[in-house]
């Protein structure tokens, strides 16, 4: 033959799947930084925001290993325990994480700005809503109801806790199409605060969106943020762009506020047949 068939996608988008501190709630993913910080100090390991943040977006246990594997913390580590940590304090510093996590999320539930405008447009519009997370599924569950009360309740919600496999790996954003009956992975978002996050949605091999201000990248509470002289604000903004784009996110935005028109462009690419 001359010709191969080719099948192209070139209907709407049917479902957008948020993660959730940074990006749909906690304007600067306040809550994890705030526990792991309490952890460390607990255990005579004093850590930096900077250094708490950097794991960002893993399954918690994982963020735990990975801060026990940065150089200045193990050696911190080996001075204080006079051993280097162990899986067993892997293990203990992530049981112990729970309640710190537990504890301070209800201090950073809050929706972000423009948050239900944009829910309500994509309900509008009669695109699903998911959401997955580095949290476990005992910590989305103190979250959940407080989103609740302030109008956002998604149609999917997976956990890490929920899958063998967290981010980098694609097994929650697919768990959430099962769940939320969608057929075709190029008519999907993933939007995300966190390079990790990202990967995942380019694992999966959907659109990506990084949200920058609002997430990980800047970290700033929006108090903080607001407060920022306009010069400051630009230097945020410019090394957060860069990071979430180098990340490979099909498109970087401000916060959630900002999503619907990228939506918008989407759906003219896929009318033309281009795919993620």
């Amino acid at each position: 033959m001359s010709y191969r068939y080719h099948r192209q996608y070139t209907g709407s988008l049917q479902a957008i799947v948020f993660d959730w501190a940074g990006t749909t709630v906690d304007f600067g993913s306040r809550a994890p930084i705030l526990a792991f910080m309490a952890l460390f100090e607990e255990n005579a390991v004093p850590i930096t925001e900077q250094e708490a943040r950097a794991p960002m977006g893993l399954e918690k246990r994982e963020h735990v290993a990975a801060l026990l594997a940065m150089p200045r913390i193990a050696a911190e580590w080996q001075k204080h325990y006079d051993q280097a940590s162990t899986t067993t304090d892997i293990d203990r510093l992530y049981h112990d994480f729970i309640p710190y996590q537990l504890k301070s999320i209800p201090r950073c539930a809050q929706l972000l700005p423009g948050a239900l405008e944009t829910f309500a447009e994509i309900r509008t519009r009669g695109y699903k809503i998911g959401s997955n997370t580095g949290y476990a599924r005992i910590m989305l569950d103190a979250l959940l109801p407080e989103a609740s009360k302030q109008g956002f309740t998604p149609d999917a919600t997976v956990t890490a806790s929920d899958v063998e496999r967290g981010r980098p790996y694609p097994d929650m954003l697919w768990k959430n199409l099962m769940a939320l009956g969608v057929q075709n992975i190029a008519s999907v978002v993933k939007v995300d605060d966190t390079p990790v996050g990202i990967e995942e949605g380019l694992n999966a091999g959907c659109w990506t969106v990084g949200v920058a201000i609002s997430g990980n990248e800047v970290g700033l509470s929006l108090e903080a943020w607001s407060i920022l002289p306009t010069e400051e604000q630009e230097q945020y903004r410019s090394k957060a762009y860069e990071k979430l784009a180098a990340s490979g996110a099909h498109y970087v935005i401000d916060s959630i506020a900002d999503l619907i028109p990228v939506l918008d462009d989407i759906e003219c690419r896929l009318a033309i047949g281009e795919k993620p």
